[in-house]
């Protein structure tokens, strides 16, 4: 007969396994998480979702440090640049993907140098205007936009954000002009928006929703190929562009050659998380579909979204320094 003491421990080590190396060294002190994005937007949201879930599943602080600028090239980099062991890792997202071909010159290669760990979600983003426009539709707004040319300001998280290129793929599929005005993360965009200072802003849901609840701001459409759950009644941009889709998404990533068993550890935490009902409905009160997998699964991910973007961003001739 075994002490009850010890009888526990072995019943908990069985529903919890652990690699033993895992259990034994890492994480032994506090884990980064670099967030290319300001505190308060999405990514931010996200990046402190699943560090308040690894903390509390593996005893050590996961802190997000925020990296804003360059798009998340500075984010990126950080990365790309830090010791493979475990303790910085990226809350990878879709600028990154875009930011393959946006930019000419970098001192990290992304598919290369940034390892992926685990998906987390995907966002639709809203197109969303400041209700003094008088346009109320999709249709209306290109009309309006075609009206005043040269008169309409998108403002954007910056060069090579989701929503940089998801307003150009509409500018392209629409037939109209916009100047783009890049800010360090949604939430300065969606200030100059509440004042009127740009037009459109095409945000992540989980940036917008509250603003859109309380009527400061109006929602013309969605740019995924389905209707959002949290605002169902606003239509999407391809009922009036056939064939436009566009979404933000994320996930995290590591140094190239972090151990494969410290990767494996990390996506299974991940992915515990978001099998979670709390977690889930966090994700889905900011607009978010839970995008779970293995890390493999999440490298075929990011390159067939690095391709997507590539049409889009040598179609609209977008270059970044």
């Amino acid at each position: 007969m075994l002490p009850r003491r010890q009888l526990l421990l072995a019943a908990a080590a069985y529903s919890f396994p652990l690699p033993r190396a895992w259990a034994e060294t890492y994480p032994s002190r506090p884990v980064r998480i670099v967030v290319g994005s300001p505190p308060g937007g999405t990514y931010d949201i996200v990046a402190r979702l699943i560090a308040q879930w690894l903390s509390a599943r593996l005893g050590q602080q996961f802190v997000v440090e925020n990296r804003p600028g360059a798009g998340t090239n500075i984010a990126s980099d950080v990365v790309a640049h830090a010791p493979p062991d475990g303790y910085t890792l990226l809350l990878a997202g879709s600028p990154a993907a875009i930011n393959v071909s946006l930019y000419s010159k970098l001192n990290f290669d992304f598919l290369v140098d940034v390892a992926p760990v685990a998906p987390i979600e995907r966002m639709p983003l809203v197109m969303t205007v400041n209700p003094s426009l008088p346009a109320k539709t999709v249709g209306e707004f290109i009309g309006y936009a075609k009206a005043h040319a040269g008169k309409i300001n998108k403002g954007s998280g910056g060069i090579g954000s989701t929503g940089h290129v998801a307003g150009e793929l509409f500018r392209m599929m629409a037939g109209i002009e916009m100047s783009n005005v890049p800010y360090r993360g949604e939430p300065p965009a969606l200030t100059d928006l509440l004042g009127g200072r740009v037009q459109v802003v095409f945000s992540t849901a989980g940036s917008v929703l509250g603003h859109l609840r309380s009527g400061a701001l109006r929602a013309l459409a969605v740019t995924t190929d389905t209707r959002l759950e949290a605002l169902p009644d606003v239509p999407r941009i391809a009922d009036t562009l056939p064939g436009y889709e566009a979404s933000a998404w994320t996930g995290i990533g590591a140094p190239a050659r972090t151990p494969a068993d410290v990767i494996a550890a990390l996506n299974r935490e991940i992915n515990a998380g978001l099998a979670d009902p709390k977690m889930k409905m966090q994700l889905v009160e900011l607009g978010a579909t839970v995008l779970a997998g293995s890390p493999v699964e999440f490298g075929t991910f990011i390159a067939a979204e690095t391709e997507k973007w590539r049409k889009v961003v040598r179609a609209a001739d977008l270059k970044a320094e």
